[in-house]
């Protein structure tokens, strides 16, 4: 039996790892209630052995440190956590707790996102960060630049610091987990976490592709002097801010427990995930006189929702094949309730989580939905188990082309042997055409087994074979709808080196890793000869990458492949632009704001044919800012940097 002292470093161990996965990766393996349970065990033994107190211990942070690929911000004003109640009775202690006049309080949705700060100053949005630690944040300006809800502008001439939660719709998050699972990638556990990883994204243009919303709940820093909370939501609410939605200023604890069963009634039906309320006092005056912890307002408490969780019976585990050939069980159990829909089915992601579950057809299951929206079998009631039950054996061939499956032990998988398998040239397809591929506009999935259907394609080679005569004699299909396919089928020829090997589906070769994969090696022939170690010199190229890629390119089925894809025109190389001077050779360039007479597209063209450079971020390497109007934040820090501004005659003259 663990010391208590054995005991509090594992958990602080565990609670460090979870964090972590949380917080930085966006890839949680627990639940938010087992989190705070492991939480509360820490704080109580720790409480109990003030002896073994440690400044790194998890119960003295708040959320992750800042990661590294975004620069850091630093908040004045800390945005400090909450401590969570699990109970009634825990609530009810903490109000009789606080002052023995009464008090009234905000009861408010608890929003489940990422929290941030935005910064305003003469009316004009000029910085959001993340919360970080709480004192050191991630600098996502830009990609905070992306939600629509969020004013750029405001009628406010001071400073005002709001401070909110970024969310994902479960509309939209549900919307992007279908794109994932179409394309076989890794499927976000929650709204949460979606919200997240879609807020850290380099790529601005992939958080605006997310459909992120927020909603403000506090005032960080004003000019103006606010009696009361409710008051400053107000302010923000006229001034034109997404505000805390279902909030109510009560006194009593009956009716603060009223107001909760009630939000808790319908939170099912909102458009947006919480995960519980925060119950705070309503005076600014009075929550100084309460005063703060370290790391948490003791004037403010969040009562957590325990997940709702329903038992049915399992009646089948059906298979779903992928465009990898990886055979996915599915449970398929009796219909029940569950966060506000009737679901039937759950992924069992693997062999390796039915046998770790031990799942049997039969059994009885306890059904539970991960973020409210995507279904999931939590655990097994054994007890209500038949005795003539078997444990589940994967199948011996593909229930789609009846080939033999082999096990893949490094990725728990089952994957199908055959390259020609049916479902996995639907989904083959499916993925060559879409959008971040060789984004063929009006080949989707439908169509894409339609042409399969009608034997007109076997691989995505045969795409770029098609006659319009034979699409306009399909089902639903037309002249003009066929003239439009073959319009955006030859304008795909051109989408390029590192659109093409996303697009050719090699595990573990997303767009990263192609765009990474192209500028090194220039043309796809390379491929053919090159090594597991040249591959994995390269950086951001791990072995099992390197290794998938030279097995890929190993198969006789691509060289045929590409052969077919080089004799129809698809440009298999980089197509390097044409210099025209070096002029800006050694010069680096960042753009912002809208250009009077050109894209930024092409002002970044300009600069590259000229022997420049154009980056995303301004820094004290940048030799230039080419601003157009309504610039943001970048032309401050240029400003404060005292780096030189251009604007765009200024730059066409430096090009002639």
């Amino acid at each position: 039996m663990n010391t208590p002292k054995q005991e509090i470093e594992n958990l602080r161990k565990q609670l460090a790892y979870h964090s972590q996965k949380y917080y930085e990766d966006d890839a949680p393996e627990i639940s938010d209630y087992e989190y705070d349970a492991l939480f509360r065990k820490l704080q109580d033994l720790e409480r109990e052995h003030p002896e073994y107190a440690d400044d790194h211990s998890p119960t003295v942070r708040v959320g992750g440190r800042a990661l590294e690929k975004f620069e850091k911000i630093q908040h004045r004003v800390p945005l400090k956590s909450l401590q969570d109640v699990f109970s009634f009775e825990e609530l009810e202690d903490f109000i009789h707790g606080l002052s023995e006049q009464p008090l009234s309080f905000s009861v408010e949705c608890k929003i489940d996102g990422l929290s941030v700060a935005l910064t305003y100053e003469h009316g004009k949005l000029i910085s959001g960060g993340t919360r970080g630690d709480g004192i050191i944040g991630e600098d996502v300006t830009q990609n905070i630049k992306t939600i629509k809800n969020i004013p750029l502008y405001i009628d406010e001439p001071g400073r005002l610091v709001v401070r909110g939660e970024v969310y994902m719709p479960k509309s939209s998050f549900q919307a992007l987990n279908d794109e994932r699972e179409k394309n076989e990638e890794p499927l976000f556990a929650n709204p949460r976490n979606a919200a997240a990883g879609s807020l850290r994204q380099l790529d601005s243009k992939i958080t605006a592709k997310r459909n992120l919303d927020i909603f403000i709940f506090n005032i960080q820093e004003s000019e103006h002097s606010f009696q009361n909370h409710d008051e400053s939501l107000a302010y923000l609410e006229k001034i034109g801010f997404p505000v805390v939605p279902y909030r109510k200023t009560l006194s009593s604890f009956n009716e603060i427990k009223e107001q909760i069963e009630l939000i808790d009634q319908i939170r099912k039906t909102l458009a947006f995930d919480i995960d519980g309320v925060v119950i705070k006092v309503n005076s600014l005056q009075k929550r100084e006189d309460i005063g703060e912890n370290t790391n948490t307002p003791k004037w403010a408490v969040a009562y957590k929702f325990p997940p709702e969780q329903k038992e049915t019976v399992l009646r089948d585990i059906c298979i779903n094949v992928g465009r990898t050939g990886v055979l996915t069980p599915n449970a398929v159990f009796d219909p029940i309730q569950l966060a506000g829909t009737t679901v039937s089915r759950a992924t069992l992601h693997n062999k390796d989580f039915i046998a770790q579950k031990d799942i049997r057809i039969g059994d009885t299951v306890c059904i539970q939905k991960a973020g409210d929206i995507i279904p999931a079998v939590v655990s097994v009631n054994t007890s209500k188990r038949a005795h003539n039950t078997i444990p589940f054996q994967m199948p011996s061939v593909c229930p789609s082309c009846g080939q033999p499956v082999f096990e893949d032990v490094e990725e728990a998988a089952v994957r199908c042997t055959n390259a020609a398998c049916p479902a996995q040239l639907i989904r083959n397809v499916e993925h060559f055409v879409s959008r971040d591929a060789m984004d063929i506009d009006g080949l989707g999935p439908a169509v894409a087994k339609l042409l399969k259907e009608n034997e007109l394609v076997k691989d995505a080679s045969d795409l770029y074979y098609l006659q319009a005569e034979d699409i306009e004699k399909l089902e639903r299909m037309g002249q003009k709808s066929a003239d439009n396919l073959i319009a955006a089928i030859e304008k795909s020829k051109n989408a390029g080196l590192a659109r093409l090997l996303y697009a050719l589906g090699i595990r573990q070769v997303g767009e990263k890793a192609a765009t990474v994969l192209a500028a090194h090696f220039k043309d796809i022939e390379a491929f053919f000869i090159v090594t597991v170690e040249e591959l994995t010199a390269i950086k951001d190229v791990g072995e099992i990458t390197a290794r998938y890629i030279v097995d890929y390119f190993s198969l006789p089925s691509t060289r045929m492949l590409i052969d077919r894809l080089k004799a129809c025109g698809v440009v298999c190389h980089v197509q390097e632009e044409e210099k025209q001077s070096s002029v800006f050779e050694g010069m680096t360039f960042v753009i912002t704001g809208t250009l009077p007479h050109m894209t930024r597209e092409e002002a970044e063209k300009i600069i590259v044919q000229n022997g420049g450079k154009a980056t995303s971020s301004v820094s004290k390497k940048t030799s230039y800012v080419l601003a157009g109007e309504k610039a943001g934040s970048k032309l401050d820090k240029a400003q404060n940097l005292g780096i030189p501004i251009l604007d765009e005659a200024a730059f066409l003259n430096m090009v002639e």
